[in-house]
């Protein structure tokens, strides 16, 4: 079935601005919210209800925030093949919520390494949690749409306001390219970063 409905999404986003008309979109289409943190706070600030991503995996971000996103309980939920028996019946077994759309803005890396930052506060804007969704959600387009960055929140909302909440396969893939495309440059960024280290 190529048509998916959108019933959960997960947000974990850096930059806020632009992302309230499609979170009032989401919540009007009934699509529950799941997040952490900051963007959490900023959902229900709008009276938006969301829920706590750590209500999901019973663990609370940790290390200062370094882990709040990765776990299986997440992961299982935006990698498991909808149509896989098997998969389902794991998701089932360890009361894994299916996950259909992530929403992503990665930390600043490279504002941060371009503000003439200290060495420490440029590695803690290496993300680890985002890019792993990104890549976790991409790799499964065929069930889940993944949104990478803020340049993308307007294709989402254009879709959202066109379609209601439900993707076709093709959309779905077009995002998952926008998504290797931002993981690509991201590693890059931070790849040049550590040879100019050296």
């Amino acid at each position: 079935m190529e048509t998916k409905k959108i019933k959960r999404a997960l947000v974990s986003v850096f930059h806020k601005d632009g992302l309230e008309e499609i979170l009032r979109t989401l919540n009007a289409e009934g699509v529950e919210l799941l997040s952490t943190g900051g963007t959490q706070t900023f959902i229900e600030s709008l009276g938006i209800p969301c829920r706590k991503v750590e209500d999901v995996t019973t663990y609370p971000s940790i290390l200062g925030g370094r882990v709040k996103t990765l776990h299986p309980k997440v992961f299982g939920g935006i990698l498991g093949r909808r149509e896989n028996e098997g998969d389902l019946k794991q998701m089932q077994q360890y009361d894994i919520p299916e996950i259909d759309l992530v929403i992503v803005d990665l930390y600043p890396f490279e504002d941060t390494v371009a503000a003439g930052a200290s060495q420490a506060d440029i590695i803690e804007k290496i993300d680890i949690g985002g890019i792993s969704l990104i890549r976790a959600a991409a790799k499964n387009f065929r069930d889940v749409i993944i949104v990478p960055s803020k340049a993308e929140y307007k294709p989402l909302l254009d879709l959202l306001k066109k379609q209601g909440a439900q993707s076709e396969l093709a959309d779905r893939q077009w995002f998952a390219t926008r998504a290797f495309a931002t993981s690509s440059h991201y590693d890059t960024a931070i790849h040049n970063w550590f040879e100019s280290q050296k």
